[in-house]
């Protein structure tokens, strides 16, 4: 187990501590963003029109709206209570406005990555689409090999996920409600198998459900601390700006811990560039490929411009003095009991697990559709969901942080595996990109003449 766990953590020192994936994701981000003349803002508004747009009834796929829901499950997770927590804890402020040009690069990123998995998925058994990075790796460059290096990769890294999220939601019932950890692990457990051994659209349809519901449940309550501090909000912005440029602490080191603690948060929430969101979003019942593609790069916005910046807000207008020293959830524990009261401890923990629960369902998804991508037999399916429950019960045991570290080794082999099937395949992505433009231009054209 030490030598395990030496060699994660001696990967991770390169990859993670020489920050080897941040500059090749925000290079990324750049590239794409340029190259697709930042569809990112430029369709901004039709992404949000394509959201609410129906799709063809198909009971072999998702609608595009539940593609987009399972994405965001396992973006809007623990990481963004525990990711932007700590990102201000080491970062201060200015970690925000980092977090915030990493979502807006990587909402490019993620639009190319989708894109070519709509573009080059297939289909299973049952007549559903199925796809992702090793889907492209393999229809588009020809890599079955570095397809099947890819799931085994992912299976590091959500193996290292689910029992870091299972803590989460055991560790935080037990501070508020006094549960024993293994009581709420089982229990855990036998909510989790009740939904993955369903029907194979029942994750879908549990999460298109939970995922407004708790985001919205949880930006209601922002919202009211929002405005009840309304006068503070001026300086919490402005604060966030100036350490953004080292203004408030001067030039040196500090600015550049900060500017590196953004960044990583950032990439570690919004999941753009690791190949994730893509395995859901092909399986969704569009017209064109860039129309999902679009979609999933409005996630990337959701994650991190909505939620990550709302609790932010609720700790930042936080009486500094009361959170001096602390970090963790105990830190946005007691900014919520600040705001809202002894209520505060209760509604993380019940939030928590609604944001973990979610999680926890989309990864098991991506694992169905990467196992059968290897092989389409049941049996490999029904092993994959044994295994995740298997990594939620030992979880949610106890806290371990060779999982922390596996996450983070798996999210950074994943990443690699598929960058290197997305700069290959970049021009298919912005040939559909072009192709779409022209069809709507055209489409608008005839619009016109037919009103004259």
């Amino acid at each position: 187990m030490e030598l395990l766990e030496s060699i994660v953590n001696f990967l991770n020192g390169i990859l993670w501590g020489k920050n080897l994936l941040v500059v090749l994701l925000i290079g990324a981000g750049i590239i794409f963003s340029f190259k697709t003349k930042f569809v990112q803002i430029r369709l901004f508004k039709h992404m949000i029109e394509l959201l609410g747009e129906k799709s063809e009834k198909d009971d072999n796929n998702l609608s595009s709206f539940q593609a987009f829901c399972i994405s965001t499950a396992t973006r809007v997770g623990a990481g963004n209570l525990a990711g932007v927590v700590s990102a201000l804890a080491i970062g201060g402020a200015g970690s925000i406005f980092w977090m915030w040009m990493v979502a807006l690069l990587g909402s490019a990123t993620a639009f190319i990555e989708t894109t070519l998995a709509m573009v080059y998925r297939e289909k299973d058994d049952q007549g559903g689409f199925i796809g992702g990075p090793a889907f492209y790796l393999k229809n588009g460059l020809g890599k079955k090999r570095l397809g099947l290096v890819f799931i085994g990769t992912g299976i590091i890294c959500w193996s290292g996920v689910l029992q870091v999220v299972s803590n989460s939601v055991t560790e935080s019932f037990n501070v508020a409600f006094g549960i024993d950890m293994k009581i709420m692990s089982i229990i855990l457990v036998i909510i989790s198998a009740g939904v993955i051994f369903g029907r194979r659209d029942k994750i879908a349809k549990v999460l298109d459900k939970i995922v407004p519901i708790m985001s919205i449940l949880y930006l209601a309550v922002v919202l009211f601390i929002v405005i009840k501090n309304f006068n503070l909000l001026p300086g919490v912005i402005g604060n966030i700006v100036k350490e953004a440029f080292g203004i408030k602490e001067g030039i040196g080191g500090a600015v550049g811990a900060m500017v590196m603690q953004g960044v990583k948060r950032g990439l570690f929430s919004n999941e753009a560039g690791t190949g994730s969101a893509p395995c859901a979003a092909a399986s969704a019942n569009v017209s064109h490929p860039v129309k999902q593609g679009l979609i999933q790069s409005l996630g990337v916005f959701v994650d991190t411009f909505v939620i990550c910046t709302a609790t932010a807000m609720v700790i930042l207008l936080t009486d500094g003095e009361i959170t001096k020293g602390l970090g963790g959830m105990e830190l946005l524990q007691v900014a919520f009991n600040y705001h809202i009261g002894a209520f505060g401890k209760i509604f993380i923990a019940i939030i928590l697990f609604l944001f973990s629960f979610s999680t926890l369902l989309g990864i098991c998804f991506y694992g169905r559709v990467n196992v059968a991508f290897a092989s389409k037999k049941e049996k490999y399916q029904n092993a994959f969901k044994i295994f995740a429950l298997v990594m939620i019960f030992l979880g949610g045991l106890h806290q371990n942080i060779l999982m922390w570290n596996l996450a983070d080794l798996g999210l950074a082999l994943m990443t690699i595996v598929n960058m290197i099937g997305v700069f290959p395949l970049l021009p298919k992505a912005l040939e559909e990109l072009k192709d779409y433009e022209n069809l709507n231009l055209n489409r608008d054209m005839e619009e016109i003449l037919e009103k004259i």
